[in-house]
């Protein structure tokens, strides 16, 4: 009796089928597994990556600032202190220039000399170089002062102001200021032709010589003629 071939029979494609029932779900599964396992990895990655951009830009920043104070304290450090000696002459220089109108030459001798200030050359040189001032408004300022103290002329002003025994203004500053000054000459002369008459005694002709004389007090004729004038007033 011939055999059927075990392919043949009903056992054999019931266990096939079967078999098959049991695995399909497994590889099923497994695929889905490997899928969200890459998609997991993906997104990840996804996220990992301006994590790292965001943790490098801080550092730079970080780096820069550093650079950047570094600099800063460098620059400080190489710019040199001003000796206290030096802030002192400026310090004297201002007071002397705001509060008794000095010319920079008379400054600078009495913040170096042994009988005014006594500062080293180099402490008055620093001063000088960095006193902040009007020089034509303190010789105008000087101006003013001799003429309604000491009621001197035009001229006498001018070379007070200019002298190397005076003021030590340079001469345009000298020439600003009596240019700029408001005064009366002519109450000037007659002021010194007073003095003349009462503490010397002398005659009009002599005064008036001696408000004329460019060695005497410097006036004009006519301001000379004013005072002789008024004499008797």
């Amino acid at each position: 009796m011939h055999k059927k071939p075990f392919y043949k029979k009903v056992w054999f494609w019931i266990i096939v089928v079967i078999f098959i029932a049991i695995i399909m779900p497994k590889g099923g599964s497994s695929k889905e597994d490997a899928s969200s396992t890459s998609n997991k990895g993906q997104r990840e990655e996804t996220v990992a990556k301006p994590t790292k951009t965001s943790s490098k830009s801080k550092s730079a920043s970080l780096a820069s600032d550093e650079a950047s104070t570094s600099s800063k304290e460098e620059k400080d450090s190489d710019e040199p202190s001003v000796p206290t000696e030096y802030k002192n002459a400026l310090i004297k220089a201002q007071n002397y220039s705001s509060m008794m109108n000095m010319s920079k030459a008379g400054i600078y001798d009495q913040l170096t000399s042994s009988s005014g200030e006594g500062f080293s050359e180099e402490a008055a040189q620093y001063a000088m170089n960095n006193l902040k001032a009007d020089f034509n408004q303190n010789a105008l300022k000087k101006a003013k002062d001799y003429s309604d103290t000491q009621y001197l002329s035009k001229q006498a002003i001018y070379d007070q102001l200019s002298a190397d025994a005076g003021e030590k203004f340079t001469a345009e500053e000298a020439q600003y200021a009596v240019d700029n000054l408001k005064t009366d000459y002519n109450r000037n002369a007659l002021k010194k032709a007073k003095s003349y008459q009462d503490d010397m005694s002398m005659s009009p002709d002599a005064i008036k010589d001696q408000l004329t004389s460019s060695s005497g007090e410097g006036f004009t004729p006519e301001e000379a003629d004013y005072a002789i004038q008024h004499l008797g007033n």
